[in-house]
């Protein structure tokens, strides 16, 4: 029943949230398009639940084919990042399309990110649980990594600190959710985002 509910409330605030935010996608698209060459859209493969891949949509931060240079962005200073991505990413708002993920059912809004096939391969056992779960626009690590960026950007080796500590951290803080997918969690989760946000 509670999966159901909560499939129901994703269902209701993504149709929402496209229809209230198409104005101001258009905006941001704007912007996107005339600071650099590209899409306004970046599509990423990510691993969802059961370890199936899927497109995750984000807007456009980075210059064209920068993911040859690595996944992991290093704070506001990475040369690879647009001046609107600098903006967008400040305040999360290059996830905003991720709603699409969300009513087409292959995210929740709320749940574990959903890793790159390249660090889900490296998963131990205990850590491929995150998989048995839909993942989601946000969750307790979303919250609480929200500088993750910024924190890697003091690593000497930021590859290593992520896989290393930041990873398996952020798995942790998963489960918590995972654990107990309550509809109250849900929607703590959800208000707990948008205070971060603020």
């Amino acid at each position: 029943m509670t999966k159901t509910l909560i499939r129901f409330f994703d269902i209701v605030f993504s149709v929402f949230g496209l229809i209230i935010l198409f104005p101001f996608f258009l905006i941001l698209s704007v912007f996107i398009l005339v600071d650099s060459k590209g899409g306004v859209f970046f599509l990423q493969q990510r691993v969802g639940k059961g370890g199936k891949d899927f497109r995750l949509w984000k807007f456009r931060t980075m210059y064209p084919d920068s993911e040859k240079h690595g996944q992991i962005t290093v704070g506001a200073h990475d040369n690879r990042i647009t001046s609107p991505g600098k903006f967008l990413r400040k305040y999360k708002l290059d996830e905003l399309p991720q709603l699409i993920n969300v009513l087409s059912g292959e995210m929740s809004l709320v749940g574990p990110r959903p890793e790159v096939r390249k660090y889900v391969n490296i998963y131990s056992e205990e850590q491929k649980k995150v998989l048995g779960t839909k993942p989601g626009i946000t969750d307790y690590a979303s919250i609480e990594y929200s500088d993750e960026s910024e924190l890697l950007s003091r690593s000497q080796d930021p590859l290593k600190t992520y896989v290393e500590e930041i990873m398996p951290a952020k798995i942790m803080l998963n489960m918590k959710y995972i654990k107990n997918p309550s509809l109250k969690n849900y929607f703590r989760i959800i208000l707990l985002t948008v205070r971060k946000l603020f």
